[in-house]
C-alpha cells in the first residue's frame, strides 16, 4: 500500500507526513488551516479539501490532531473521514485522545469495512523531523504488520500494546510519568538556585547521577537559558494530564502525584503558558523563589 492520506499538520505531523514522502509513498494531506499543507504540497504531496476527500483517494488514512473534539470533528460529519473511507481501507490515529473515544472510533471504522489501529507517539518535534518517534499502538497484530513499513519511516520503535485502546492507556500513562518527572527537574532546579549553587553543574550532576532523566536531557538546558520554544506545549501536556485524571478516577487508581502535577500545569495554563514549550512550567517555581533559574548569584 503506497497511497496515504495524513490529516493533521500540526508541530508532529507535518513532519511526519514529510519522512513519508520522502520514503516513496502517495500522500494526500488536509489541514483545518489549509496553508499548513502548502510546504508538503511542495515537496510532492496532493492537498484534500475534507478529510472525506483523503480518505476517499487513499489505502491508508493517518490522523494527528490535538483532542478529543478534533477527532469527532474530522471522522464525523458528511465531510468527515468515516464518509469517504474505503472498504478494506486502515485507519492509523497517532493523536492522543481518551481510551473511551479509541474504541468508539474504532468501532465505526469496523462498520465501515476498515481496519483501526490507535498508535499515538512518544517524542517532541525533533524527534518527529528525525523519523525516530516511538509508536505505542492497540489494534489487531496483523493489521500492525501491514503497516510495519510505513511506521519504520516515521519512528525508531514500534510497541504492540493489545486491543484498541492499548495504545491510548500506553501513552496517558507514559505522559503522566513526563509531567511528573518535568515537574521533579523543576522543583529541584528552584532548590538549586535558591540556595546559590551553579545550575549548570547542578545540571551536569543530575545528568550524571540517578536523578538523570529524559526531562533532564531535553529540558535542562531550556530551563536554564529561559528557552520555552515549543517542542511539546505546555497547553497539550496539560491535555493529557486530564486524560489521566479522567482514567484513573474512572477506574478507581490513587494517583497523588498526577493530580498535583495537573494542578501546577494549570497553574502555568492559567498563567498564559500554554502556548509555550511544557518546560516553562519551571516560571511557577521562579515567581515562587523570586528568581529566574539561570540567574547569576552577586
Amino acid at each position: 500500500m503506497k497511497r496515504i492520506g495524513f490529516i493533521g499538520l500540526g508541530t508532529m505531523g507535518a513532519p511526519m507526513a514529510a519522512n513519508l514522502l520522502k520514503a516513496g509513498y502517495e500522500v494526500t494531506v488536509y489541514n483545518r488551516t489549509a496553508s499548513k499543507c502548502s510546504p508538503l504540497v511542495s515537496q510532492g504531496a496532493k492537498q484534500a479539501a475534507s478529510p472525506k476527500e483523503a480518505a476517499a483517494s487513499t489505502d491508508i488514512v493517518i490522523t494527528m490532531v490535538s483532542n478529543d473534539q478534533s477527532i469527532e470533528a474530522v471522522y464525523d460529519g458528511s465531510e468527515g473521514v468515516l464518509s469517504g473511507l474505503k472498504s478494506g481501507a486502515i485507519v492509523i490515529d497517532c493523536s492522543t485522545i481518551s481510551p473511551s473515544l479509541v474504541k468508539q472510533t474504532a468501532a465505526k471504522v469496523q462498520e465501515r469495512g476498515g481496519s483501526f489501529l490507535d498508535a499515538p507517539v512518544t517524542g517532541s518535534s525533533p524527534a518527529a523531523i528525525d523519523g525516530t518517534l516511538v509508536f505505542m499502538i492497540g489494534g489487531h497484530a496483523d493489521i500492525l504488520e501491514k503497516c510495519r513499513g510505513l511506521f519504520e519511516v516515521m519512528g525508531k520503535k514500534i510497541l504492540y500494546m493489545g486491543p484498541n485502546g492499548s495504545g491510548a492507556v500506553a501513552k496517558i500513562a507514559h505522559n503522566a510519568i513526563v509531567g511528573i518527572n518535568n515537574l521533579a527537574l523543576a522543583e529541584g532546579f528552584a532548590i538549586a538556585a535558591k540556595s546559590g549553587l551553579p545550575v549548570d553543574s547542578f545540571l551536569e550532576l543530575v545528568q550524571l547521577g540517578s536523578a538523570g532523566s529524559k526531562a533532564a536531557e531535553l529540558k535542562g538546558r531550556k530551563i536554564i537559558e529561559h528557552d520555552f520554544s515549543n517542542q511539546f506545549s505546555l497547553a497539550l501536556m496539560l491535555k493529557d494530564l486530564k486524560l489521566a485524571s479522567s482514567l484513573t478516577d474512572n477506574s478507581g487508581i490513587p494517583a497523588p502525584m498526577l493530580n498535583l502535577a495537573k494542578s501546577l500545569f494549570q497553574a502555568g495554563q492559567t498563567e498564559g503558558y500554554g502556548d509555550e514549550d511544557l518546560s516553562s512550567v519551571v516560571k511557577i517555581y521562579e515567581a515562587w523563589i523570586g528568581q529566574k533559574i539561570g540567574d547569576k548569584q552577586s
